[in-house]
C-alpha cells in the first residue's frame, strides 16, 4: 500500500486500530475534533465545508469513520455530523480530487428486522425457538433502521451512491456490526451482531484496496457469528472479507 489516507474521527475506537494496522504502510492524516498525536491533523467541524477542506488537499483515498453513533443524541447533533458532515466529506473529497472513500455505515440499517421472528430469537438467545430454514438479510434487501441513528446512515449510503454515479468517486459503504472496547461479546444480542475489532480493521483495509472499478458498494461487516441473521457473503466474494473472530469462541 502506497496511498496518502486521510482518517475522519481517528481519535475513536475503530479509528485508532485503524491507524495502528495502516500507519507502517500508508501516510496518514486525520480529521478530527481534537488533536490526534503524532499525525498530522486538521481541527474542524464536519458541518463546516470551508473548514474541512483542507484535510483533503492531497489525499487520494478517505476512511470516514467520524459519527454520532447511536440514539442516544439529539436529532441536530445526528443531522449535523452523519448527514450534514458525510455530505461535506464527500463533497471535499470529490473537490479535492479523491478516488476512494470507504464509509462507516452500520449494521443498524437493518436492525429493524429484529422485531420479526426469527431474527427476534436470534438477538434475544432463544435459540431452540430458530427454525431449521430461515433467510439471512443480504445487503441488496431493503433497509429497516431500529431509530432516527441509522436512518442518518441509510441517507449517508444513499449520498455515497449519488457520488458514485454523479462524479469520478468511488465510494465503498461497510455496514459494521457492535465494535466494543471489550471487544467480546457482552449479552445475547451481541452474540448475533458482534464484529472484533481486528475484523472490523481488516474488512476497512480491504475496502480501501478494493480495486477502482467498484466504483460503489454495500457490505455487511462483522464477526462470523454462529447465530447472525446478516449475510456475509457478498464480503467473502468481492471484498474477500472472511472474519477471523466469532462470538462463539467467547461463550462461556
Amino acid at each position: 500500500m502506497n496511498r496518502s489516507i486521510l482518517i475522519t474521527g481517528m481519535s475513536g475506537l475503530i479509528g485508532l486500530a485503524v491507524r495502528e494496522r495502516l500507519e507502517p504502510r500508508a501516510r496518514l492524516a486525520a480529521l478530527n475534533r481534537s488533536d490526534v498525536p503524532g499525525v498530522e491533523t486538521v481541527r474542524a467541524d464536519l458541518a463546516d465545508l470551508d473548514a474541512i477542506r483542507p484535510a483533503f488537499e492531497g489525499r487520494d483515498t478517505v476512511i470516514h469513520l467520524a459519527a454520532k453513533a447511536g440514539d442516544g443524541y439529539a436529532w441536530d447533533e445526528l443531522r449535523d455530523t452523519n448527514v450534514i458532515g458525510t455530505r461535506n466529506v464527500l463533497e471535499a473529497a470529490r473537490l479535492a480530487g479523491c478516488k476512494r472513500v470507504v464509509f462507516a455505515s452500520t449494521g443498524a440499517t437493518v436492525a429493524g428486522w429484529e422485531r420479526e421472528e426469527p431474527y427476534r430469537a436470534l438477538v434475544e438467545g432463544r435459540y431452540d425457538d430458530v427454525p431449521a430454514d430461515w433467510v439471512r438479510i443480504r445487503h441488496d434487501m431493503a433497509t429497516r433502521p431500529r431509530g432516527p441513528y441509522a436512518s442518518t446512515k441509510i441517507w449517508g449510503e444513499a449520498l455515497a451512491r449519488y457520488y458514485a454515479d454523479s462524479f469520478d468517486l468511488s465510494v465503498i459503504a461497510l455496514r459494521i456490526g457492535l465494535v466494543n472496547a471489550e471487544d467480546r461479546p457482552v449479552d445475547a444480542r451481541t452474540f448475533s451482531v458482534w464484529c472484533s475489532q481486528r475484523d472490523v480493521v481488516e474488512a476497512i483495509e480491504r475496502a480501501v484496496d478494493l480495486e477502482e472499478s467498484i466504483r460503489y458498494d454495500i457490505f455487511f461487516v462483522q464477526s462470523d457469528n454462529k447465530w447472525s441473521y446478516r449475510d456475509l457473503s457478498h464480503g467473502r466474494e468481492v471484498l474477500g472479507f472472511s472474519p477471523q473472530d466469532a462470538a462463539e469462541d467467547h461463550r462461556e
